[in-house]
């Protein structure tokens, strides 16, 4: 397509879809390697989607074009976003333990997180590619 390249420095913007972003820094607090990923042909502005990074993942495209660009989700967020609300720290104050109020607690603050980061979205990124840093805007989808 007109305006498609193999040269990731032609990127000005990327797309990311809100819930991708809240779903891959969950993923990635919860241990899996998550991202969210570029895969040529780049072109000015393209789609960062969310990706689980495998162990031997191929570092470029298997025909000699370039590897995908992978952004960390926490990359995609201000350093004033909310923190992950991990489960032990969401445990009820009560004196005896009780699952199920623990667990609907954790549901209702991870809600309460999901919907907060979300407000905390950057404008713009710093993409370390091969070559260097490359600066690009960021457009927030949903």
């Amino acid at each position: 397509m007109p305006g498609e390249s193999h040269d990731p420095t032609d990127i000005r913007s990327i797309a990311v879809h809100a819930d991708d972003v809240v779903t891959a820094l969950e993923a990635s607090q919860q241990g899996r390697d998550a991202v969210l990923r570029i895969t040529a042909p780049f072109a000015g502005r393209v789609r960062a989607r969310i990706h689980l990074v495998q162990p031997a993942e191929p570092a470029d495209d298997g025909g000699g074009g370039p590897g995908p660009i992978r952004i960390p989700p926490g990359k995609l967020v201000a350093e004033d976003a909310p923190a992950y609300p991990h489960a032990h720290e969401t445990e009820p104050e009560q004196e005896e333990y009780d699952v199920e109020a623990h667990h609907e607690r954790h549901a209702e603050e991870l809600a309460a997180w999901r919907a907060a980061v979300r407000e905390h979205f950057v404008d713009s990124i710093v993409l370390d590619l091969p070559t260097g840093a490359h600066q690009v805007d960021v457009k927030v989808l949903g």
